[in-house]
């Protein structure tokens, strides 16, 4: 600690070597530094990122959503124990766009799976607290990106709060994965169809004792729904399977079907496909952030758009050629800008 009381200042380079070398400490401060909305954290947080990139891309990345009750912190639980006997290195992220957590809340998150937690082979770690869902999954994105840097081949994505953070988590992962309950009749309550839609594979829990036979049941159900469903993939036809976390039950068949999905998918060459589509997808969010950042933050663009905006409010100006003298406006300031080319 410095004699202010601060952490002291870490170097780029410490940065680079700490993540490298799986260093939990230095890989938690990394976090910490791209999760900063402090202007002086983004130019290291971006340099370093560029650093590590060669070192990024090489872990399973599977996304996973549940309707309540449905035990998703078990079975994240069970799977992450069960691959971390295999010999993987498990990273468990949260993505929550609504979470007033606070940074006591990691404790909360390896409560709820408690048996992960406890390996040296597994990292647990709440989403930043930030307002929208935007931040939440850009900070989730160059978050895991550092965790595969530090040597972890498995990137469980779990989507805590409802609404669009489940499209968000489905367009950074590889594979998503959808758990459901057997419900008493209308199966389909709870979840919205357009989660069904995006979903690499269904997964009914709590396939154990005499819930057995309505998960099977279940199953059946949505697998028929399914059929009349247009896959994402040409090459995938997502498939419903029934666990139980609590019996470690299915979770095997479960990690083999997910494996299976990746190998169909680099065979026909969508999966570098997809990879670099989200990457395109990752650069124009960034890139509409930071242009809504500069229209916040320049005083004389604040005038300007304050103006064309009350031109649009009065019906003096239509909407589209505000819009087209705003764009207008913000190329200005962007060639006018130090170091502009």
């Amino acid at each position: 600690m410095s004699m202010a009381g601060q952490p002291q200042k870490v170097s780029l380079d410490a940065y680079i070597a700490g993540v490298h070398a799986g260093d939990r400490a230095m890989l938690a401060r990394a976090i910490t530094l791209i999760e900063s909305s402090k202007g002086e954290h983004a130019a290291l947080a971006e340099e370093l990122l560029q650093r590590l990139l060669p070192l990024t891309g090489g872990a399973i990345r599977v996304g996973i959503t549940g309707v309540p009750g449905a035990g998703k912190s078990t079975a994240i639980d069970q799977l992450g124990v069960n691959l971390i006997a295999q010999g993987h290195r498990v990273a468990v992220l949260a993505v929550d766009p609504t979470s007033t957590r606070s940074g006591g809340s990691i404790l909360a998150d390896k409560t709820r799976m408690a048996r992960l937690a406890q390996s040296d082979a597994a990292f647990i770690r709440p989403s930043p607290t930030s307002g929208t869902l935007g931040g939440v999954a850009r900070k989730t994105r160059e978050t895991m990106a550092l965790l595969e840097a530090a040597g972890f081949d498995v990137v469980l994505v779990e989507t805590v709060g409802v609404g669009q953070s489940e499209i968000a988590v489905a367009g950074m992962v590889d594979f998503f994965l959808v758990l459901l309950l057997a419900g008493g009749g209308d199966e389909f309550q709870g979840i919205k169809r357009g989660i069904i839609e995006i979903a690499d594979m269904l997964a009914i829990t709590k396939a154990d004792g005499d819930n057995r036979a309505r998960v099977l049941k279940a199953a059946a159900i949505y697998q028929g729904a399914l059929a009349i469903l247009t896959p994402q993939s040409p090459n995938w036809t997502p498939p419903v399977m029934t666990i139980s976390a609590q019996e470690n039950r299915g979770l095997d068949q479960l990690w083999d079907k997910i494996l299976e999905h990746r190998r169909i998918l680099q065979a026909s060459g969508e999966f570098l496909t997809r990879r670099g589509a989200q990457a395109v997808e990752w650069m124009r969010a960034l890139l509409a952030e930071q242009l809504e950042r500069s229209l916040q933050t320049d005083p004389e663009m604040q005038k300007r758009v304050s103006k064309l905006e009350e031109e649009v409010r009065a019906g003096r100006l239509t909407p589209a050629l505000a819009a087209k003298q705003l764009a207008a406006l913000m190329g200005v300031r962007a060639l006018s800008a130090p170091g502009a080319a």
